[in-house]
Protein backbone atom coordinates (compact mmCIF):
# COMPACT_ATOMS: atom_id res chain seq x y z
CA UNK A 1 0.00 0.00 0.00
CA UNK A 2 3.03 2.23 -0.33
CA UNK A 3 4.26 4.59 -3.39
CA UNK A 4 7.97 4.43 -2.01
CA UNK A 5 10.32 2.79 0.09
CA UNK A 6 9.63 5.95 2.88
CA UNK A 7 6.03 6.73 2.37
CA UNK A 8 2.57 5.03 2.29
CA UNK A 9 0.18 6.86 0.17
CA UNK A 10 -1.94 9.61 2.26
CA UNK A 11 -5.58 8.06 1.71
CA UNK A 12 -4.08 4.89 2.83
CA UNK A 13 -1.99 5.97 5.60
CA UNK A 14 -5.14 8.18 7.09
CA UNK A 15 -8.02 5.97 5.67
CA UNK A 16 -6.40 2.80 6.73
CA UNK A 17 -5.49 3.89 10.35
CA UNK A 18 -8.66 4.96 11.10
CA UNK A 19 -11.43 2.01 10.10
CA UNK A 20 -9.48 -1.08 10.43
CA UNK A 21 -12.35 -2.28 12.30
CA UNK A 22 -14.44 -1.43 9.28
CA UNK A 23 -12.21 -2.82 6.52
CA UNK A 24 -12.73 -5.81 8.49
CA UNK A 25 -16.86 -5.68 8.92
CA UNK A 26 -17.21 -4.19 5.37
CA UNK A 27 -15.30 -6.00 2.85
CA UNK A 28 -16.41 -9.65 1.39
CA UNK A 29 -14.74 -12.57 1.34
CA UNK A 30 -13.70 -14.46 -1.97
CA UNK A 31 -15.20 -17.07 -3.71
CA UNK A 32 -14.49 -20.84 -3.18
CA UNK A 33 -12.50 -20.92 -6.74
CA UNK A 34 -9.94 -18.71 -5.31
CA UNK A 35 -8.97 -22.25 -3.72
CA UNK A 36 -8.13 -24.16 -6.69
CA UNK A 37 -6.72 -21.05 -8.50
CA UNK A 38 -4.10 -20.50 -6.00
CA UNK A 39 -3.36 -24.53 -6.00
CA UNK A 40 -3.15 -25.02 -9.79
CA UNK A 41 -2.36 -21.49 -11.16
CA UNK A 42 0.04 -20.68 -8.17
CA UNK A 43 0.94 -23.80 -7.10
CA UNK A 44 1.06 -23.05 -3.81
CA UNK A 45 1.06 -26.02 -1.61
CA UNK A 46 3.15 -27.08 1.57
CA UNK A 47 6.71 -26.93 1.29
CA UNK A 48 6.20 -23.63 -0.74
CA UNK A 49 6.59 -19.52 0.57
CA UNK A 50 4.09 -16.66 -0.73
CA UNK A 51 3.88 -13.44 0.71
CA UNK A 52 0.88 -11.97 1.25
CA UNK A 53 1.97 -8.46 -0.13
CA UNK A 54 -0.39 -5.40 1.14
CA UNK A 55 -1.74 -7.95 3.59
CA UNK A 56 -3.91 -5.24 5.45
CA UNK A 57 -5.75 -6.80 8.08
CA UNK A 58 -5.61 -9.91 7.31
CA UNK A 59 -8.74 -10.55 4.75
CA UNK A 60 -6.81 -13.06 2.43
CA UNK A 61 -4.52 -14.52 4.45
CA UNK A 62 -6.50 -17.44 4.98
CA UNK A 63 -7.06 -18.45 1.76
CA UNK A 64 -3.33 -18.56 1.34
CA UNK A 65 -3.05 -20.65 5.01
CA UNK A 66 -5.29 -23.20 3.74
CA UNK A 67 -2.73 -24.19 0.96
CA UNK A 68 -0.69 -25.34 3.03
CA UNK A 69 2.44 -22.90 2.06
CA UNK A 70 4.64 -21.04 4.91
CA UNK A 71 3.07 -17.32 4.71
CA UNK A 72 4.62 -13.98 5.32
CA UNK A 73 2.34 -10.92 6.04
CA UNK A 74 4.02 -7.39 4.32
CA UNK A 75 1.66 -4.78 5.21
CA UNK A 76 3.18 -1.31 6.44
CA UNK A 77 -0.04 0.12 7.99
CA UNK A 78 0.99 -0.17 12.09
CA UNK A 79 -2.98 -0.53 12.45
CA UNK A 80 -3.95 -3.00 10.22
CA UNK A 81 -0.47 -5.70 10.72
CA UNK A 82 -1.81 -5.55 14.56
CA UNK A 83 -5.09 -6.86 13.55
CA UNK A 84 -3.77 -9.45 11.30
CA UNK A 85 -0.84 -10.97 13.57
CA UNK A 86 -3.56 -10.85 16.71
CA UNK A 87 -6.32 -12.83 14.75
CA UNK A 88 -3.09 -14.74 12.55
CA UNK A 89 -0.61 -15.25 15.14
CA UNK A 90 0.84 -18.50 13.30
CA UNK A 91 1.89 -15.71 10.06
CA UNK A 92 5.23 -14.62 10.09
CA UNK A 93 4.40 -10.26 9.57
CA UNK A 94 6.96 -7.87 7.99
CA UNK A 95 6.18 -3.95 8.05
CA UNK A 96 7.82 -3.75 4.96
CA UNK A 97 6.51 -2.05 1.81
CA UNK A 98 6.70 -3.20 -1.65
CA UNK A 99 9.64 -1.46 -2.77
CA UNK A 100 11.98 -2.90 0.03
CA UNK A 101 11.15 -6.12 0.97
CA UNK A 102 13.92 -7.19 4.29
CA UNK A 103 14.03 -10.70 2.62
CA UNK A 104 17.20 -12.30 0.58
CA UNK A 105 16.99 -12.81 -3.45
CA UNK A 106 15.11 -15.55 -4.65
CA UNK A 107 13.87 -16.38 -1.29
CA UNK A 108 9.78 -16.68 -2.08
CA UNK A 109 7.88 -19.19 -4.64
CA UNK A 110 4.77 -16.83 -5.33
CA UNK A 111 4.18 -13.56 -3.99
CA UNK A 112 -0.09 -12.40 -4.22
CA UNK A 113 -1.48 -9.18 -4.11
CA UNK A 114 -5.05 -9.19 -2.87
CA UNK A 115 -6.79 -5.79 -2.81
CA UNK A 116 -3.63 -3.85 -3.04
CA UNK A 117 -1.17 -4.10 -6.33
CA UNK A 118 -3.25 -0.48 -7.47
CA UNK A 119 -1.33 1.43 -4.21
CA UNK A 120 2.44 0.40 -5.51
CA UNK A 121 1.89 -0.33 -9.06
CA UNK A 122 5.63 0.96 -9.98
CA UNK A 123 8.33 -0.11 -12.05
CA UNK A 124 10.51 -0.39 -8.57
CA UNK A 125 7.73 -2.36 -6.78
CA UNK A 126 7.97 -5.33 -9.48
CA UNK A 127 11.95 -5.18 -9.64
CA UNK A 128 12.11 -6.05 -5.76
CA UNK A 129 8.95 -8.33 -5.81
CA UNK A 130 11.23 -10.26 -8.93
CA UNK A 131 14.48 -9.89 -6.73
CA UNK A 132 12.49 -11.77 -3.82
CA UNK A 133 11.04 -14.12 -6.21
CA UNK A 134 12.16 -17.54 -6.89
CA UNK A 135 12.88 -18.13 -10.97
CA UNK A 136 9.65 -19.26 -12.25
CA UNK A 137 8.12 -17.88 -8.97
CA UNK A 138 4.38 -16.66 -9.28
CA UNK A 139 3.23 -13.27 -8.83
CA UNK A 140 -0.22 -13.21 -8.24
CA UNK A 141 -2.53 -9.89 -8.06
CA UNK A 142 -6.21 -10.42 -6.93
CA UNK A 143 -9.57 -7.42 -6.72
CA UNK A 144 -13.04 -8.01 -5.62
CA UNK A 145 -14.89 -4.64 -7.34
CA UNK A 146 -18.62 -4.47 -6.95
CA UNK A 147 -20.42 -5.79 -10.27
CA UNK A 148 -21.25 -2.39 -11.85
CA UNK A 149 -23.66 -4.34 -14.73
CA UNK A 150 -26.35 -4.01 -11.85
CA UNK A 151 -28.00 -1.08 -11.75
CA UNK A 152 -28.12 0.24 -8.17
CA UNK A 153 -24.05 -1.24 -7.99
CA UNK A 154 -23.80 1.40 -10.20
CA UNK A 155 -25.35 3.73 -8.78
CA UNK A 156 -23.19 3.39 -5.45
CA UNK A 157 -20.12 3.26 -7.58
CA UNK A 158 -20.90 6.81 -8.22
CA UNK A 159 -21.65 8.25 -5.21
CA UNK A 160 -18.26 6.85 -3.72
CA UNK A 161 -16.05 7.00 -6.64
CA UNK A 162 -16.64 11.14 -7.14
CA UNK A 163 -14.53 11.44 -3.95
CA UNK A 164 -11.65 9.41 -5.06
CA UNK A 165 -9.37 12.19 -5.95
CA UNK A 166 -5.89 11.06 -6.81
CA UNK A 167 -6.42 7.17 -5.05
CA UNK A 168 -4.99 4.87 -6.90
CA UNK A 169 -7.83 2.42 -7.84
CA UNK A 170 -8.00 -1.17 -9.54
CA UNK A 171 -11.16 0.19 -11.96
CA UNK A 172 -8.78 2.75 -13.78
CA UNK A 173 -6.37 0.33 -15.10
CA UNK A 174 -3.28 2.89 -14.27
CA UNK A 175 -1.54 -0.51 -12.78
CA UNK A 176 -1.58 -2.59 -15.70
CA UNK A 177 0.77 0.10 -17.79
CA UNK A 178 3.25 -2.12 -15.86
CA UNK A 179 3.31 -4.95 -17.96
CA UNK A 180 4.24 -6.41 -20.06
CA UNK A 181 7.16 -6.11 -17.95
CA UNK A 182 10.51 -7.47 -18.43
CA UNK A 183 11.44 -10.38 -16.62
CA UNK A 184 7.78 -11.96 -16.26
CA UNK A 185 5.78 -13.94 -18.67
CA UNK A 186 2.45 -12.46 -20.15
CA UNK A 187 -0.15 -11.81 -17.50
CA UNK A 188 -3.23 -14.22 -17.46
CA UNK A 189 -6.49 -13.06 -16.31
CA UNK A 190 -9.44 -15.12 -14.85
CA UNK A 191 -13.17 -13.95 -13.15
CA UNK A 192 -15.16 -15.34 -10.94
CA UNK A 193 -18.40 -14.19 -9.39
CA UNK A 194 -18.91 -13.47 -6.07
CA UNK A 195 -22.05 -12.88 -3.57
CA UNK A 196 -21.60 -10.61 -0.32
CA UNK A 197 -24.45 -10.93 1.65
CA UNK A 198 -24.95 -9.60 5.00
CA UNK A 199 -26.91 -6.68 6.91
CA UNK A 200 -26.84 -3.61 5.10
CA UNK A 201 -24.96 -1.20 7.67
CA UNK A 202 -21.96 -3.72 7.13
CA UNK A 203 -21.80 -4.78 3.26
CA UNK A 204 -22.92 -1.17 2.41
CA UNK A 205 -22.34 1.18 5.03
CA UNK A 206 -19.37 -0.15 6.63
CA UNK A 207 -17.99 -1.24 3.19
CA UNK A 208 -18.50 2.54 1.88
CA UNK A 209 -16.88 3.56 5.02
CA UNK A 210 -14.11 1.55 4.75
CA UNK A 211 -13.09 2.94 1.22
CA UNK A 212 -9.57 4.57 2.07
CA UNK A 213 -10.19 7.69 0.53
CA UNK A 214 -14.18 8.03 2.08
CA UNK A 215 -11.99 7.12 5.65
CA UNK A 216 -9.65 9.75 5.23
CA UNK A 217 -12.35 12.45 4.61
CA UNK A 218 -13.56 14.90 7.28
CA UNK A 219 -16.38 13.00 9.53
CA UNK A 220 -18.86 15.89 8.71
CA UNK A 221 -17.85 14.82 4.75
CA UNK A 222 -18.21 10.99 5.43
CA UNK A 223 -21.74 11.25 6.95
CA UNK A 224 -22.87 13.05 4.11
CA UNK A 225 -21.47 10.37 1.80
CA UNK A 226 -23.03 7.88 3.75
CA UNK A 227 -26.20 10.07 4.21
CA UNK A 228 -26.39 9.78 0.08
CA UNK A 229 -25.42 6.21 0.53
CA UNK A 230 -29.03 6.13 2.48
CA UNK A 231 -30.79 7.73 0.27
CA UNK A 232 -29.71 5.09 -2.62
CA UNK A 233 -31.04 2.47 0.03
CA UNK A 234 -34.22 4.16 0.80
CA UNK A 235 -34.83 4.26 -3.19
CA UNK A 236 -33.96 1.59 -4.74
CA UNK A 237 -36.58 -1.18 -4.79
CA UNK A 238 -33.88 -4.00 -4.64
CA UNK A 239 -32.45 -2.12 -0.83
CA UNK A 240 -35.85 -0.62 0.57
CA UNK A 241 -36.69 -2.16 3.79
CA UNK A 242 -34.20 -4.74 3.65
CA UNK A 243 -32.26 -5.51 6.52
CA UNK A 244 -29.67 -8.15 4.90
CA UNK A 245 -28.76 -7.94 1.05
CA UNK A 246 -26.73 -9.35 -1.37
CA UNK A 247 -24.15 -7.07 -3.17
CA UNK A 248 -23.29 -8.45 -6.26
CA UNK A 249 -19.35 -8.60 -6.99
CA UNK A 250 -16.94 -9.77 -9.92
CA UNK A 251 -13.53 -11.52 -8.20
CA UNK A 252 -10.66 -10.32 -11.17
CA UNK A 253 -7.19 -12.91 -10.86
CA UNK A 254 -4.22 -12.04 -12.80
CA UNK A 255 -0.91 -13.94 -12.57
CA UNK A 256 2.53 -13.74 -14.48
CA UNK A 257 5.77 -16.23 -14.18
CA UNK A 258 9.18 -14.63 -13.11
CA UNK A 259 11.13 -16.11 -16.27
Amino acid sequence: MATSPHAIHPAAAIGYQANADRYVLGRPDYPPEIAAWLHDTLELQPGKTVIDLGAGTGKFTPRLLATGANVIAVEPVAQMLQKLAAALPQVKTLADTAEAFTLPDESVDAVVCAQSFHWFATRQALTEIQRVLKPGGKLGLVWNMRDARVGWVRKLNQIVDRHEGGAPRFYTGVWRRLFPYQGFAKLQEQTFMLGHTGTVEDVIYNRVRSTSFIAALPPQQQEQVIEQVRHLVATEEELRGKETVTVPYQTMAYFTTKT
